[in-house]
């Protein structure tokens, strides 16, 4: 099986290329863009039958240079959702897409690619229906719009086509994302260097730290994903998420119990961490008020309807393997 995974050197690109290793699967092309040198760690160890910078990709594909291809497990885009450049956002998370979408029909190629339950927004209901999507962001309607046009040919479509809207993914790989990086991530190396955890008080109707997303570890999204390409008669647009919402308490008590784990230490409920000063609550900041999700959680139905029985990991699970994982890469 050949197949190519657009942006491998990311986060969740780069964990489907280890499974897709796992399965045996290496005629692998990776795309991406190194401009930003240090994501070639990503890469590392992962069985790659090619490398090409993105730019050079997706004209080379239109033309069918690569002969026959599986599969395009469709991870490249922009996604700071803070990013404010409507049309830099159009074009390279819808327009690409649509490009792909276009040339892998033509081609008899299978796409899976990355949505986000951004295109959800300030809806308190999370169900892949056009009546509760309601994008807070350019980057939300970005997504929304391509999954609008993955509905109206996925029927007539000659090969599957299943589109994913991610929830709030964590776990290795992420380093590069910055201030988009998971939770997880920051709480990690904000107990390394400073001893205590920050979280935002109260905001949106919910206490300090109550606020609650759909966490799910990327382990979980790369099964899911893997499920799809050796289930190839099932296409669609899916939740991947949990479906389970958990507050950020959680994930800030997660993450401080595994690190004392480490150190032989006896894990503390929230409240003891708070007295001890472990974990801290900041003001919610004034940039965020009005764009902000304070609740997600996946509906999963249709991801069951598939067939799709995956089991997925808890925040406390996912986060103490997440721990061990960022601990041992700094060691």
């Amino acid at each position: 099986m050949r197949v190519i995974v657009t942006g491998a050197a990311g986060f969740i690109g780069s964990n489907l290329l280890r499974g897709l290793n796992g399965l045996g699967i290496d005629d692998v092309i990776a795309v991406d863009d190194l401009t930003d040198g240090a994501k070639y760690r990503n890469l590392l160890g992962a069985r790659l039958s090619d490398y090409l910078d993105h730019r050079d990709f997706y004209p080379r594909f239109t033309r069918g240079e690569f002969g026959r291809v599986d599969a395009v497990l469709h991870q490249g885009a922009c996604s700071d959702t803070m990013e404010h450049d409507g049309r830099f956002m159009l074009d390279t998370n819808y327009r690409c897409s649509k490009d792909l979408l276009d040339a892998c029909m033509a081609q008899g190629t299978r796409l899976l690619y990355a949505s986000s339950a951004a295109t959800y927004g300030g809806s308190d209901t999370f169900r892949e229906e056009p009546s509760f999507e309601q994008p807070l962001n350019v980057y939300g309607y970005s997504k929304l719009l391509f999954d609008n046009v993955v509905r109206r040919m996925i029927d007539a479509a000659p090969q599957q086509v299943a589109g994913f809207r991610y929830f709030n993914v964590y776990g290795p790989r992420e380093q590069h994302k910055g201030r988009m990086a998971s939770v997880a991530f920051h709480h990690f190396h904000q107990f390394r260097e400073h001893g205590t955890v920050k979280l935002f008080g109260a905001y949106g109707g919910y206490g300090p730290g109550e606020q609650n997303r759909d966490f799910v570890f990327v382990d979980d999204v790369v099964a899911v994903n893997l499920w799809f390409l050796q289930n190839p008669q099932q296409r669609g647009i899916f939740n991947l998420g949990s479906g389970r919402a958990q507050p950020f308490n959680d994930v800030a008590v997660a993450t401080v119990n595994a690190a004392r784990a480490r150190k032989g230490h006896a894990p503390l409920d929230l409240q003891a961490l708070l007295d001890q000063g472990l974990v801290q609550y900041i003001a919610f900041p004034d940039a965020l008020v009005g764009k902000y999700q304070c609740h997600t959680q996946a509906d999963l139905t249709r991801l069951r309807a598939a067939g799709c029985d995956h089991a997925f990991a808890d925040v406390a699970t996912g986060v103490a393997r997440y721990v061990d994982w960022l601990a041992d890469t700094a060691a």
